[in-house]
């Protein structure tokens, strides 16, 4: 069900609150874009003659949303400049062409310099995942705005954990681990002493930990953690069934394999139980083969463990 809004609802204050902070952060506001003579239309307009040869003037105007008559005044700007040249279309003499001069595409290189300059300025105020987490929220709000939504692949990053994801991976290893297996609070609390060591105290050059987030959420997690000086270990690998499908626990093994290589690890290995089919799948392409499989009872069920392993 969808809750009609009207202008005064907290929610739509919210929206323009950033649309205001927003303008104000990319300099839309100023009288020219970038330091130059051109308007955010303007320099729009320009940029979407960038992208092609020729353009029918109806299709930009389309394309662009604008006003014919707005539109055409700008083309006309354009023209006088020397920054365009129109013409008739051959196979329609009613259709329009408009293309960029030389002149026009030196002015389009400077527009997209410096607002390549200007992104990259506010970027290095932000650390590597901070930028994981301003372009996954961006994305998000393009995907949930946009008309063809459904058409848009999510942007899914690895990325290390931010505060607070520690525990995440603890919890949703619990829940879904009960949910789909019934195994007891003791698989938790085994996961929870893995990543509690991890987290009190791990060497970055030897041990790391990633999760797999898609839009900004985290939907997936794996940690690479030294058992000795030569063997590396792969822990706590979870993907959440709604994202299963998408490559991502191959993703996340394949980068635990990357970085114990990086690392100087000369093998990895792996404990699991045979009842975990998918991971065991995933284990199975990525080259690692079962070493030992020893009935137990762990977690309240009757289980077989088995330790896998490959060379790196």
């Amino acid at each position: 069900m969808t809750t009609t809004l009207t202008h005064a609802d907290p929610q739509v204050d919210a929206v323009r609150s950033f649309n205001r902070f927003y303008t104000r952060v990319i300099g839309v506001l100023q009288d020219g874009l970038l330091h130059t003579p051109y308007t955010l239309t303007e320099a729009r307009v320009i940029f979407e003659l960038a992208q092609r040869d020729r353009a029918e003037v109806t299709t930009l105007r389309r394309d662009l949303g604008l006003d014919a008559g707005y539109l055409s005044r700008i083309l006309a700007q354009f023209e006088t400049a020397g920054l365009i040249i129109r013409e008739r279309s051959a196979t329609d003499a009613r259709r329009q062409l408009v293309a960029l001069t030389d002149a026009g595409r030196e002015v389009w290189r400077d527009l997209d310099r410096r607002s390549a300059d200007e992104v990259a300025v506010l970027l290095r105020r932000l650390g590597d995942v901070e930028r994981q987490r301003l372009l996954g929220a961006m994305d998000s709000i393009a995907r949930l705005l946009s008309a063809s939504e459904s058409q848009r692949a999510p942007l899914v990053a690895l990325r290390p954990p931010l505060p607070g994801e520690l525990g995440w991976m603890v919890q949703r290893h619990g829940e879904l681990y009960e949910q789909a297996h019934g195994w007891d609070a003791r698989f938790e609390a085994m996961v929870a002493a893995v990543v509690a060591d991890f987290g009190a105290g791990h060497d970055p050059a030897r041990e790391a930990a990633w999760i797999a987030d898609i839009d900004g959420c985290p939907v997936g997690s794996v940690l690479c953690v030294r058992r000795d000086d030569e063997t590396a270990q792969l822990r706590v690998l979870l993907v959440e069934p709604a994202t299963r499908g998408m490559g991502l626990g191959t993703r996340l093994v394949d980068e635990c394999l990357r970085f114990a290589r990086r690392a100087g690890y000369r093998r990895i290995v792996l404990a699991t139980y045979s009842a975990m089919v998918e991971a065991r799948r995933i284990y199975d392409r990525a080259g690692f083969t079962v070493t030992s499989a020893t009935p137990v009872r762990h977690f309240g069920q009757d289980l077989v463990e088995e330790e896998w392993s490959r060379e790196l």
